[in-house]
């Protein structure tokens, strides 16, 4: 009988991170998530699906947030960290904020959730990744390349530092059998898309968003001993939107 494993994601009450963790199990994985939002009532606890509630803004209690992982774990062990967790400011009505747009609050609020919480829990888990010869997958963003119609300037910077970020810890965790990527996505088709989505889809070679199950499948590749010989890579899931 084949060992259970065990993968630990970050912001996973909804979108990529919720569908992620629905696919690992389904793979059979167990998942341990981590939000500030309760788990939603379509992913209970159980056996397979722990979850721990944590607000990642608040950079000061992330070490609750690994407290909580070691007594879920219970001493069993980690093979893959998924730093999902994303915050995308908007002005009122949604709109785009741009570099003079909104205050240093919004944008340490935005780094403290999409950057330094990765730094944190690639640090926090490396100890058990080792064990295990792990993987961490980093979830970036095509709008980390890229001006993008709707993401505004903090999400897009913090999106590109979490880029660099995956090539260095590819590089200072190499030696203890730990593989760091990220994966790319494009438009997904998640709560987090922005009115006028649609004339951007009219780009995408593919003429369609892309789905949270799409993400996910390549999330769980690159945990996967298929890709033992992957690290420091950026895979686009973009339906081919950075072909033009």
């Amino acid at each position: 009988m084949s060992e259970r494993k065990t993968v630990f994601i970050t912001g996973a009450s909804r979108g990529i991170g919720h569908a992620t963790a629905q696919y690992f199990v389904r793979q059979g994985w167990r998942a341990i998530t981590c939000s500030r939002d309760v788990v939603p009532a379509q992913c209970p606890r159980n056996e397979r699906h722990a979850h721990i509630t944590a607000d990642l803004a608040d950079t000061e209690r992330l070490e609750e947030a690994i407290e909580g992982l070691h007594r879920v774990l219970a001493g069993e062990p980690l093979h893959a960290l998924v730093n999902n967790a994303g915050y995308s400011p908007k002005s009122d009505g949604g709109k785009r904020l741009g570099c003079l747009d909104g205050d240093l609050g919004v944008w340490e609020k935005t780094f403290a959730i999409n950057f330094f919480a990765a730094v944190y829990f690639s640090r926090a888990c490396s100890s058990l990744l080792a064990e295990t010869k792990g993987a961490i997958v980093n979830i970036t963003s095509i709008a980390g390349s890229r001006v993008h119609p709707f993401a505004g300037s903090a999400y897009s910077t913090s999106k590109a530092a979490l880029t660099a970020l995956t090539r260095e810890l590819a590089a200072d965790l190499a030696h203890l059998g730990i593989r760091a990527n990220a994966v790319c996505p494009g438009e997904i088709n998640t709560a987090i898309l922005s009115p006028g989505t649609a004339e951007i889809v009219d780009r995408i070679p593919m003429r369609r968003l892309g789905s949270p199950e799409e993400v996910a499948s390549v999330i769980l590749y690159l945990c996967s001993p298929g890709a033992s010989y992957i690290t420091g890579a950026e895979i686009p899931v973009n339906g081919g939107q950075d072909v033009y």
